[in-house]
């Protein structure tokens, strides 16, 4: 008997890890903040450089379109799809001929980045976040949701990783009732998408 009652536990367990999928930044509260807070670097962003031993070096750049900033004795520099750690580092080698002092700091001034709601929202289209944006947050500036329409609970979430489109289900009803705190948040050219109630999935 023990033996049947273990093979139904894992079967049991097996059926729900296969078929439930958890979003990466729901897993936990501190994963959610981990990524919110891991910062890859984008065109657009305004970036503070500063040589504490060289001062006259320092200068604020926005990377290009092309991903690049232009840097005094060194040139262009390829910024966007590193971290500010990444960048500083590459700096610091770039440098190391140039100046005496190997203390280079990367600070982000300003960030911004697209993401895009659709569905069953007031304003349906692309939201520019200066901050980790939650998708519920993202829906309330996009005008907020349908009340007679929306179906909150189930909001698709599309995402690009690694060149392939995944599509992730969250329940922001449970947020809005209380019933969940842990947020889901948004990566650059996200898709939200509010589904109207009598959508079938």
């Amino acid at each position: 008997m023990k033996n049947v009652l273990h093979l139904f536990l894992l079967v049991g367990l097996a059926v729900c890890l296969g078929g439930c999928v958890t979003p990466p930044e729901m897993a936990t509260d501190d994963g959610a903040k981990a990524r919110a807070t891991s910062i890859i670097l984008r065109p657009g962003d305004v970036l503070k450089i500063s040589f504490p031993g060289s001062p006259n070096l320092d200068t604020v750049q926005q990377i290009r379109r092309d991903g690049k900033i232009s840097l005094s004795l060194v040139g262009e520099v390829v910024a966007a799809e590193l971290t500010p750690d990444d960048l500083q580092k590459k700096l610091i080698e770039l440098y190391m001929p140039q100046i005496s002092s190997h203390e280079i700091y990367v600070a982000i001034q300003s960030s911004t980045f697209p993401v895009f709601v659709s569905g069953a929202v007031i304003h349906p289209g692309k939201v520019m976040a200066d901050h980790p944006l939650t998708a519920l947050e993202a829906v309330m500036e996009a005008g907020g949701y349908d009340n007679e329409r929306a179906n909150m609970k189930a909001v698709k979430i599309t995402r690009n990783e690694q060149g392939v489109m995944k599509t992730y289900v969250v329940d922001l009803k449970a947020v809005l009732d209380g019933r969940s705190s842990k947020p889901y948040y948004l990566k650059p050219d996200d898709i939200v998408f509010v589904p109207d109630k009598l959508q079938l999935f």
